[in-house]
């Protein structure tokens, strides 16, 4: 997996706080963010939560996906 991509989902994630497959697709060409959320969390030991999500894509099929949000703890270790 290119560290490079999972250094900007990182990024992206302390500076936003969540992201989606779309997300990561156009802003960084990244085609595997559940394998580079996966890593984030097993690897390199962050809390993220996945949130599922319903929408209607461009052709009205309802559809599904995942956003990913990154629990940030204070300075005590709470949410």
């Amino acid at each position: 997996m290119d560290t490079t991509q999972i250094s900007k989902v990182m990024d992206w994630l302390w500076s936003f706080g969540n992201i989606t497959s779309m997300d990561a697709i156009e802003m960084f060409g990244a085609t595997r963010l559940s394998a580079i959320i996966y890593s984030l969390r097993h690897h390199y030991g962050y809390n993220i939560i996945t949130k599922r999500e319903k929408t209607r894509n461009r052709y009205g099929n309802n559809v599904n996906y995942a956003r990913y949000y990154l629990v940030k703890e204070n300075k005590n270790g709470n949410n």
